[in-house]
């Protein structure tokens, strides 16, 4: 048999005709037993392989997957860790394509003698063309194939349908799968990658890329090697198919993670950006992933950068529960136009809110028009309804029968358990998405919202490696000092002040004479990272007095050399913000715009964005500063936005175009009357 060698191309493993389990018992409670138990409603052939038990529940066994004598698409291995590469070398003879290694106690032990077991496994998988799921994973179910390739049988009952998992461990695939079919939702496919040594995030998205029967992705991340990859792949997938990511990691708990699968948890806030800029809705937690999947796997909206959401409710309470949980996560929720309002002013009685939400009172006859007047409001993208189960007031289905498919559509309703489960199954039958909760039907509005905000951004995957327009920059040795970093700031349009770079204190009272007071002086040295926490800063130096005196300080700090100086014209006041940028080892460059000075007091983090930005994204990092600093904070002018959003696009060219930069740095950034302008420049640079 030909093994699939191209990434991505995973038919043999997850849709094999054969199976050989090797390491099948016949003991029940040891891991054999279960995986046969699992396998047993397969439509293909399954073989068991034990070279100590020629008979296993009254089928012949064989001593090895060599000795099977017929093509074996998949082999899945439960023996022990030590055992593996010698069973894979057997499989490989036999010309295996896939395997799945379930074994734990390699790379994330931390262990020497683990590590050497993972490499020692992936050279015999190589040498062979195997494709290796694990090790360190419960396995994989495909419910349309009936294959529960995974040592907890129970996961054989999941019933086929369109959402696939893609889970970095095998317990979190399989909860989540259990959570899907509490829900009503079938699976395509559920994945616990385990180690990842070989398949990968990004193999197993490219196959569902080109997968007709999923609908929707759900993925959890502990850690990846290589993010900008897995951030690629995100935005292929979401082309076609909505991804909703759950990705570990917001506190403390980095150890355990890198015992469960060896993997490195990162940045937690690089990470959320990358896979939402990859167009993925992120959440954080297994139950709102289920809902967001509930939801998108029915109906998607159209990408728009700031899709707007309508709130009808029958009972006041509930929707304003779920527009005010809406407009709390940055949801817009806009008024409704003067003729929407006027259309169902004169289908409601007095009293009610019509605005947006509206209530409608008590559900009756005049339920379906008012929804009508809504949905033909062109602010809106979305709609959220919520009424309770009153079968003699209304009936949801017999409403939303003919009204299905002019936007999405999420419901919330509530009542006896019964009649719940039957208003969902009722509407699920016509592609809308129900929940018993106000706070789930905010979760699904959202995670509709936030796939067309993500699709309606520069596709991920050409945005690394997307053109700045200019020449590729000069190489860069050595840390820059803060003239030359200023210089590299000057020359793709981030605005400085006027300064000299001085040898000599002769040439610092020139520059004095030059540019006019007052000035600021700086220590001029690349080696001196933070020059206030050293005395190598003063500021409003108007005369040679006053030089003298600036030049006095900054020659007594410790120097390795020559003490240089910088004299710069000193700028206005304004609002101060922090503008910078590195390169995570794992997702790639990133900038991050925060406040800074007074500013600080609005808000405790920047925002974050993946470098290279396109302008729409750059203005819309600039927007999601704290509205009172955009507006003019303590009497300052209103901050030029795309002014702003020039020196973020900028500073993530530099980093784009610059690939020995590992940290670049303008802090602070005044905001003038004149536009903004670089007070101090820091740029790292690293091999």
């Amino acid at each position: 048999m030909t093994a699939d060698t191209g990434a991505g191309t995973l038919e043999s493993l997850f849709n094999p005709a054969t199976v050989a389990v090797v390491g099948a018992s016949a003991t029940p409670g040891k891991a054999g037993h279960a995986m046969m138990a699992a396998l047993s409603g397969f439509g293909g052939t399954v073989f068991a392989v034990n070279p100590g038990r020629p008979v296993l529940a009254g089928s012949p066994a064989f001593a090895s997957v060599r000795e099977i004598g017929r093509p074996v698409d998949l082999a899945v291995l439960v023996v022990p860790a030590s055992a593996v590469p010698a069973a894979l070398e057997d499989c490989g003879q036999a010309g295996v394509a896939a395997a799945v290694v379930c074994a734990g106690g390699f790379a994330e032990s931390a262990r020497v003698e683990g590590a050497a077991l993972q490499d020692s496994t992936l050279t015999v998988v190589r040498r062979h063309g195997i494709r290796l799921l694990g090790p360190n994973t419960s396995g994989f179910m495909n419910p349309i194939a009936r294959l529960c390739a995974n040592f907890v049988p129970t996961a054989a009952s999941l019933e086929p349908g369109r959402i696939s998992v893609v889970a970095q461990s095998g317990g979190v695939n399989l909860a989540t799968c259990f959570l899907c079919q509490a829900e009503g939702l079938g699976i395509r496919i559920g994945v616990g990658l385990g180690n990842a040594a070989d398949v990968s995030f990004t193999d197993v998205l490219d196959w569902l890329a080109e997968d007709a029967m999923t609908g929707a992705v759900g993925l959890h991340i502990e850690g990846v090697a290589d993010g900008e990859a897995l951030a690629a792949s995100v935005s292929r997938l979401t082309e076609r198919v909505p991804v909703v990511a759950l990705k570990v990691g917001k506190a403390d708990v980095a150890d355990f993670a890198r015992s469960h699968t060896g993997a490195m948890l990162g940045s937690h806030r690089v990470a959320v950006t990358a896979l939402r800029t990859a167009g993925a809705v992120v959440v954080d937690e297994l139950s709102e992933m289920v809902d967001a999947l509930h939801a998108l796997s029915l109906r998607r909206a159209p990408a728009n950068r700031s899709p707007g959401v309508a709130v009808v409710t029958a009972q006041a309470g509930p929707g304003l529960l779920i527009a005010d949980g809406l407009r709390s996560t940055g949801v817009s929720v806009p008024p409704l136009n003067a003729g929407t309002v006027e259309r169902i002013s004169g289908l409601l009685p007095p009293l009610t809110w019509i605005a947006n939400p509206v209530d409608t009172g008590r559900p009756s006859d005049t339920f379906g028009p008012v929804l009508d007047a809504v949905l033909d409001d062109p602010a809106i993208d979305v709609v959220a309804l919520y009424a309770l189960d009153e079968p003699e007031a209304l009936d949801p289905a017999a409403v939303l029968r003919e009204r299905v498919g002019r936007v999405p559509l999420v419901v919330g309703t509530g009542g006896p358990p019964d009649a719940v489960v039957a208003v969902r199954s009722a509407l699920g039958r016509l592609g809308v998405p129900t929940f018993p909760a106000p706070d789930r039907v905010v979760t699904a509005v959202g995670a509709i919202v936030a796939d067309s905000v993500g699709r309606a951004r520069p596709r991920a995957s050409t945005a690394s490696t997307a053109s700045t327009g200019r020449p590729p920059g000069a190489a860069l040795v050595g840390d820059l000092d803060e003239d030359q970093a200023k210089a590299l700031f000057d020359s793709v349009g981030i605005p400085t002040m006027p300064r000299r770079a001085c040898s000599t204190r002769d040439e610092a009272h020139r520059a004095l004479a030059e540019l006019g007071g007052p000035v600021v002086v700086k220590v001029l040295d690349a080696g001196i990272l933070h020059k206030t926490e050293v005395g190598g800063v003063r500021v409003g130096v108007a005369t040679d007095h006053e030089m003298d005196e600036a030049l006095d300080a900054i020659d007594r700090i410790p120097s390795g050399g020559a003490t240089r100086y910088l004299v710069e014209a000193q700028a206005e006041e304004g609002v101060e913000l922090i503008v910078g940028g590195v390169r995570d080892p794992i997702w790639g460059p990133v900038v991050l715009v925060g406040t800074g000075g007074v500013g600080v007091e609005l808000a405790e983090a920047g925002v974050l964005a993946l470098a290279p930005l396109a302008g729409p994204d750059a203005l819309d990092l600039v927007a999601s500063l704290p509205p009172a600093l955009l507006a003019g904070f303590r009497g300052a002018e209103p901050v030029d936005r795309a002014a702003l959003a020039a020196v973020v696009t900028a500073l993530g060219d530099l980093l784009a175009e610059h690939p020995a930069i590992q940290e670049i740095d303008c802090n602070p950034l005044r905001l003038t009357r004149r536009g903004p302008v670089a007070l101090d420049a820091l740029v790292v640079v690293g091999p």
